[in-house]
């Protein structure tokens, strides 16, 4: 049995071996829309007149056991209203949702005894109590024995690098620390399904790096944990997750394993430093090796940074490099530039286009 079947209650067990397939979470044409926001302008000028906005339009997509998932996507994209969907807080109109076997709408307790979304509003947590009171007093709203939850706080503390500081205040912590806490907290229960929702958005990059190795490493490897990932950061979901969705206004446009998306979007824009921008060989380089316009973007001390996109890999990557240098332009430094959000969801919209037109 995985770690994470084993983390469930044991009227979850019976429902995660009921079904052939092994999605800790399945969705099937979830859709959900909200009424349209209006100024008080508005309203007073057309009473009457609705509107509506779809935060979720159709998303199918399963999440297998043990699996750390990423949803990527800009804000409102619908990562958050998918993810109260699934902690049972709000219901689709329209489509299904399953967490370990357990129907959202028809078995909402015990979803909730198996997944738990772990909020990033630091405020959630009491700031006058120690980190060791905190975790005690989510223990006895979960129902944790005493003698168990004693047990267990002291292990999730060690778990989250806060051993030493459990008789501390919260609010004398810093952010990481309290973001792991937070993730201590959600683990009290023993959920076999994490929500994260933009875990680092408050962090340093030091202290995101931290939290994101720990999460992988400590949370979905060796506990077990099914994982999903809200963010709209894509160097976070590449790192972390073994697969990736892409939402946008809704609408899911693509899903695979992380290795996949980043070959088949990720590997065709570069980024050159060098101290003549204007040498021959740039305007050469478009013309002989059809890389596409040249962005360039002065810089300090002399450099300038030319970026362009080249879509035939490493080997026609080092071929360019090659050639600017036997023509004498002044390099510093050739590198893949990191993929935006915005340009990835871009180039999903394209190829999407281009297969449609097909």
């Amino acid at each position: 049995m995985s770690t994470a079947l084993a983390a469930m209650p044991p009227s979850a067990h019976s429902a995660g071996t009921r079904g052939a397939s092994d999605a800790a979470v399945r969705l099937q044409g979830l859709t959900k829309v909200f009424p349209a926001r209006r100024t008080w302008s508005e309203m007073i000028r057309h009473p009457w007149k609705g509107g509506h906005t779809p935060a979720l339009r159709e998303v199918t997509c399963d999440i297998r056991r043990g699996e750390f998932f990423g949803l990527l996507g800009p804000n409102g994209a619908g990562k958050t209203t998918l993810f109260k969907i699934l902690a049972t807080l709000i219901t689709p109109d329209e489509g299904t949702a399953t967490v370990g076997g357990f129907d959202i709408r028809r078995d909402a307790p015990s979803v909730r005894r198996i997944l738990t979304p772990v909020i990033g509003d630091e405020r959630s947590l009491q700031w006058r109590l120690s980190a060791r009171e905190n975790l005690r007093l989510f223990a006895v709203l979960y129902d944790v024995p005493s003698d168990v939850a004693r047990e267990r706080i002291n292990e999730l503390l060690d778990l989250v690098g806060l051993a030493d500081a459990g008789e501390k205040l919260v609010g004398a912590f810093s952010s990481g620390m309290k973001q792991r806490l937070l993730i201590a907290r959600a683990l009290i229960s023993e959920p076999a399904v994490l929500l994260l929702d933009e875990p680092t958005r408050s962090l340093d990059p030091l202290s995101a790096r931290s939290l994101r190795t720990f999460l992988r490493e400590e949370i979905c490897e060796r506990r077990g944990c099914t994982v999903l990932l809200a963010t709209h950061n894509t160097e976070e979901a590449f790192e972390l997750c073994d697969r990736v969705a892409i939402l946008d206004r809704g609408r899911l446009l693509a899903a695979g394993p992380t290795a996949e998306l980043v070959r088949d979007f990720g590997d065709m824009r570069y980024r050159v430093w060098t101290k003549t921008p204007e040498h021959p060989v740039f305007g050469a380089l478009v013309a002989d090796v059809a890389c596409g316009p040249l962005v360039q973007t002065p810089g300090e001390d002399g450099w300038t940074q030319i970026e362009f996109e080249l879509a035939e890999g490493m080997q026609r990557a080092a071929q360019v490099l090659d050639l600017l240098v036997s023509q004498g332009a002044v390099i510093a430094r050739f590198e893949l530039a990191p993929l935006s959000l915005a340009d990835l969801i871009r180039r999903v919209v394209e190829r999407k286009a281009v297969a449609h037109r097909a």
